[in-house]
């Protein structure tokens, strides 16, 4: 499965794309997860979005939110795999592609993220280090993690 990555800002996002966004984030935290949360939280339109995509289909996803929109830096959100492309590397290339774009455009700085505890390891591959106390999040434990880029 080839595997490519595409960036936009919210209003870059063709309408196919945002919906391709939202089906995803929906089929992996409300229904696989069964988290009812209040996943439109006004942050998309300041992100930047990185999708993995294989042809025009989905894989994963994340959000890129700038300093100040939910933690006093850099954040990385909304981080999802879609459950068919599980096991092909479709995560770390997000995640490689993500703290990538964020050196490139926000230059040597601090990211954060609140992980579900299960993927700590996961995270820590990729430098993030415990950053704080485990707290439930919609009744799924998390952790702040933190890690530095450099440009």
């Amino acid at each position: 499965m080839e595997l490519t990555t595409v960036i936009k800002t919210f209003e870059e996002l063709s309408s196919k794309e945002l919906y391709a966004i939202i089906r995803l984030r929906n089929d992996v935290f409300v229904v696989e997860q069964n988290c009812v949360f209040q996943d439109a939280d006004n942050k998309d339109q300041v992100a930047d979005h990185v999708m993995i995509k294989s042809d025009d289909y989905l894989v994963a996803y994340s959000r890129i939110l700038p300093a100040g929109a939910s933690f006093p830096e850099v954040s990385i959100g909304r981080v999802v795999s879609d459950i068919k492309a599980r096991g092909i590397g479709a995560g770390r290339r997000l995640m490689q592609e993500s703290l990538a774009f964020i050196a490139r455009k926000h230059g040597s700085c601090s990211v954060r993220i609140g992980a579900q505890t299960y993927l700590n390891e996961f995270y820590k591959s990729f430098g993030f280090e415990n950053a704080g106390e485990t707290y439930l999040e919609d009744g799924i434990e998390h952790i702040e993690m933190t890690t530095h880029v450099e440009d």
